[in-house]
């Protein structure tokens, strides 16, 4: 399989880390999404990595998913912050480091664009530095995050055209870009020399990747494969499930080719 597969850390915090480390490679995960990375030390035991990290909260506020890259007045203590995060990523062996636009408030599309590669350029040497690749998150504004800027592929796209360094790319959650979009297959092929991680979940709902949600995950893990994408699909979906463990290794052959 050209791929690995992970699970993200919040949609099982109800388990113990350990717990979920063991039965996540059981099933034949090789790595847990979203670990700050002084906890990646408790899951190398089970032989497994953490493939993406984020900031965690910050005092000011900022580097939030409706605070982050699209306001000029927010660099300088995104600077701060990544300087801090992008060494401890390197240091755990996390690979990607997750960035956020931040929320419209009136921006037009150009400008917060614009913004946004001024700031990220700013800490780009630092993932060069680190061997780390910065990757902005596509999430939805129509359900989960109203306002939300980096809405859609294409403008996650112009943004990594214009800043034109392989240590910036996209982290595609086919989830979020599902239910903006849709058309993930052609998407994926299109964009993919631009795509460095991708999250899943089942649409509506964003629970399990079973039979009763609209995505085809297997056509798409196929589709993925076939373009020799080699890194990590991250299992983000919120179990209703009663053996929350059942839908994980449900997810995990969905995407077994």
């Amino acid at each position: 399989m050209p791929y690995s597969q992970s699970v993200s850390r919040w949609c099982f915090d109800a388990f113990p880390l350990e717990l979920l480390a063991e039965r996540a490679s059981s099933m034949g995960l090789q790595g847990i999404d979203l670990l700050h990375p002084h906890e990646v030390s408790a899951i190398r035991p089970f032989g497994l990595s953490c493939p993406v990290t984020a900031a965690p909260e910050h005092e000011s506020g900022l580097g939030c998913i409706e605070r982050a890259f699209n306001r000029r007045e927010h660099h300088n203590i995104l600077l701060e912050i990544y300087q801090d995060l992008i060494p401890a990523a390197a240091e755990a062996g996390t690979p990607h480091v997750i960035t956020f636009s931040g929320n419209r408030e009136g921006l037009s599309d150009q400008e917060g664009l614009d913004n946004c590669a001024a700031g990220l350029e700013r800490i780009l040497p630092l993932a060069e530095e680190y061997d780390v690749v910065l990757v902005m998150e596509l999430l939805n504004s129509k359900v989960d995050h109203p306002d939300y800027q980096c809405d859609h592929t294409g403008w996650g796209v112009k943004l990594c055209q214009k800043i034109g360094h392989p240590r910036f790319k996209l982290l595609y959650d086919i989830y979020h870009m599902q239910v903006m979009e849709g058309d993930v297959i052609s998407t994926i092929r299109g964009s993919i020399d631009y795509l460095a991680h991708f999250h899943t979940a089942g649409v509506p709902g964003r629970n399990e990747l079973g039979p009763d949600q609209e995505l085809n995950y297997p056509a798409i893990a196929r589709a993925l494969a076939a373009t020799g994408y080699s890194g990590f699909v991250g299992h983000e979906f919120v179990p209703i499930a009663t053996d929350p463990f059942s839908s994980l290794a449900e997810a995990t052959r969905a995407w077994t080719l």
